[in-house]
């Protein structure tokens, strides 16, 4: 009768019994529902911090090609200023040159003036005032006159007179402005290479932003990928747990039934990756999540490329340049299609997909949506890129 008793209290407590005997001596305690809770709520600040990072570091992307371009722009005003300073110089030093010429062609004509005047007097010495009458040229016309002897030097010398000193006082007029222009153009130079000197600092402070941001999200992507391997662990552990002490198989339920691909895909790194991205369909759409219970657009792409072997960052904007941009007309699968519309600011490109074949693709849509196949076209359609 004991025995009969005993068998038969084992036959009444049924399954809780053994849920309770059944972990071995000694075995890791199963993980709690609070303890996968809790770990998800990890993944979860991980992925916010990561997408506060990602977009610094996207803001951080665009405003250093905003710098690059006007650093560009003004390193090529530079130069050209320094091509005007130049021409400015050559300007001012023959427009000096002509001045001294012509200087030197009066100075000479005056004495020979000179000369003349004391041979119509017959040798005469000129006395210091007569010299300093004759030094200036005014002085020496009026001293000719007073002298009668201005009809001496005949009439092409008095013409040759006038014209040399014509052209001295407009040489002398050019030589002020090209001076002036000169120095005009020096400031002017200097100005603009001031302004270059401080866009090219601001593109180096810039870069060096853009790297301390690039370094953060590496640091959180490594983070986050130990917050989301811990969860697995605990789903793991807690799955095993369950199966050992369970005498009898419960039925299996499917939360969402999806179709499935019928596509011939191959092997290739493309293949892998569209392959991977197509057993995720089901899944939800989570912004700046990258798996393993759901995913965005770009988190999608880079986890189904890294399956293939390829790392891309988690952002379309980087993801549209990592990769060969082909033709549509090309498209293989596994290659990532684009939206949004190019410019020089990445962050216009808002959305990826990767290609199944026979003009379909595979991509997380938007919030409140899940997994699912799509046509490619859609009117903001911008390219695709061959990752690898």
């Amino acid at each position: 009768m004991p025995l009969l008793r005993a068998s038969g209290l084992v036959a009444g407590l049924g399954s809780s019994l053994v849920l309770t005997l059944g972990a071995p001596a000694g075995a890791d305690p199963k993980p709690s529902a609070k303890d996968v809770a809790k770990a998800r709520q990890q993944v979860q600040e991980r992925v916010r911090e990561l997408g506060r990072a990602e977009a610094d570091l996207a803001a951080a992307q665009a405003g250093k090609e905003t710098l690059n371009a006007e650093a560009e722009r003004l390193v090529e005003a530079y130069n050209g200023e320094l091509v005007q300073l130049e021409q400015a110089r050559t300007a001012y030093e023959q427009s000096a040159r002509r001045a001294r010429q012509a200087a030197g062609q009066v100075e000479r004509l005056r004495g020979e003036v000179a000369a003349r005047v004391a041979e119509a007097y017959g040798g005469l010495r000129l006395s210091p005032s007569t010299a300093a009458m004759l030094g200036g040229l005014s002085d020496m016309r009026g001293f000719l006159r007073r002298a009668s002897v201005l009809t001496q030097l005949g009439d092409e010398q008095v013409a040759t007179l006038q014209r040399l000193e014509d052209a001295q006082q407009v040489f002398e007029i050019l030589r002020e402005q090209a001076a002036r222009a000169y120095s005009e153009q020096s400031r002017s130079a200097d100005e603009v290479r001031q302004a270059k000197d401080a866009a090219q600092r601001a593109v180096e402070e810039q870069l060096e932003q853009t790297q301390r941001f690039e370094q953060e999200k590496a640091e959180i992507s490594k983070r986050l990928e130990v917050a989301r391997d811990r969860v697995d662990e605990l789903k793991q552990a807690r799955t095993k747990a369950r199966q050992s002490a369970r005498r009898v198989s419960l039925p299996v339920r499917r939360s969402l039934a999806v179709p499935a691909w019928t596509g011939r895909l191959g092997s290739g790194p493309g293949q892998q990756a569209a392959q991977w991205a197509l057993k995720q369909i089901g899944k939800p759409y989570v912004w700046a999540a990258a798996g393993p219970s759901g995913f965005d657009c770009s988190g999608l792409t880079m986890r189904a490329w890294q399956r293939a072997g390829v790392s891309l960052d988690h952002w379309t904007g980087t993801q549209w340049t990592s990769g060969r941009h082909v033709p549509l007309k090309e498209l293989r699968t596994g290659d990532l299609i684009f939206y949004g519309r190019l410019s020089r600011n990445p962050g216009t490109i808002h959305h990826v997909g990767i290609y199944i074949g026979r003009g379909m693709m595979v991509h997380a849509p938007q919030t409140g949506d899940v997994v699912r196949i799509s046509p490619i076209w859609r009117h903001d359609l911008v390219g695709a890129t061959r990752p690898g």
